[in-house]
This record gives C-alpha cells, sequence and structure tokens, in this order.
C-alpha cells in the first residue's frame, strides 16, 4: 500500500472532527469551574476574610471537591465533555493526583498511592519547578543589566 493509499485509507475512517463543538465545551465548563471558584471566593470574602486568605482557601476548596469528585467518578465523566476546559483550572491538577492514588490504593500506601500519584503529576512538578527557575534566572539577569519587567 502506497502512501497516498494509506493516507486516503485513514482519512476514510477517521471519525469527524467536530472542533468548535470541542472549544465550546471546554470554554463553558473549564469557565463554569472558575465561576464556582470566583463564587467561593466572594463568599469567603464575605466571611471577612482578607484576599489573601480568601484565595488561599479557594484554592483549598477547589482542589478538596476535584479530589472529591473524581472518587466518585463524576470528574471524569465531565472531561470526557468538557476535554481541556478540566484539565486548566487546579481542580485538574488536583483530578491528576488523586485519579492514580484512587486507582492503585489496593498495591498499599507506598507503592500504591506513594508511587502512582505522582506518575501523570510528576513531570507536571518538575516542568514547573524547572520553567519557574529559568524564569526566575532570566529575569535576574535582565534586572542586573537594569532591565526591569515587573
Amino acid at each position: 500500500m502506497t502512501p497516498q493509499e494509506y493516507s486516503a485509507v485513514v482519512k476514510r475512517n477517521s471519525p469527524k472532527s467536530k472542533t468548535y463543538v470541542d472549544c465550546l465545551a471546554a470554554f463553558c465548563i473549564g469557565g463554569g469551574i472558575c465561576v464556582v471558584g470566583q463564587g467561593f471566593f466572594e463568599a469567603y470574602s464575605a466571611l471577612g476574610l482578607n484576599e489573601t486568605d480568601a484565595k488561599t482557601l479557594t484554592s483549598v476548596t477547589l482542589i478538596f471537591l476535584g479530589i472529591l469528585l473524581t472518587f466518585l467518578g463524576v470528574y471524569d465523566k465531565l472531561a470526557k465533555h468538557a476535554g481541556a476546559g478540566t484539565l486548566v483550572p487546579i481542580t485538574g491538577f488536583a483530578n491528576a493526583m488523586s485519579s492514580p492514588a484512587i486507582e492503585f490504593k489496593t498495591e498499599g500506601l507506598i507503592t500504591g498511592i506513594g508511587a502512582k500519584m505522582f506518575a501523570i503529576a510528576g513531570p507536571v512538578i518538575v516542568y514547573g519547578t524547572f520553567a519557574a527557575t529559568l524564569y526566575g534566572l532570566i529575569l535576574w539577569i535582565l534586572h542586573m543589566f537594569g532591565i526591569t519587567l515587573f
């Protein structure tokens, strides 16, 4: 089979892309998660917490809800329809950390939960740490030459 024939077979048998529908679902569901987070922030602020404490408690609440919904099997169903809309908010990171831990809990605390919890999130943490260090180094070098960006 030639590459052109193979390409024609793949194109004929591939499902049609629903890019616009997928983007709209990701935007709406991801935005909905952010609206819920904003609601928590406003509620905590109304209770008299200062801005820093309200933001911290909002993050903790969203992480807890992400883990709870993952445990109940709801988050994966939501992610099936929302795609990247559930990956971007902090709840997506909570899902990425807790999902392998919940799945491998039968293997024990160390080899199951402890080892598998960082299977997906580990590279994200490493990249985030490396990127933050690199960006900080660049800003420091620029600052040495009198260039201030922030």
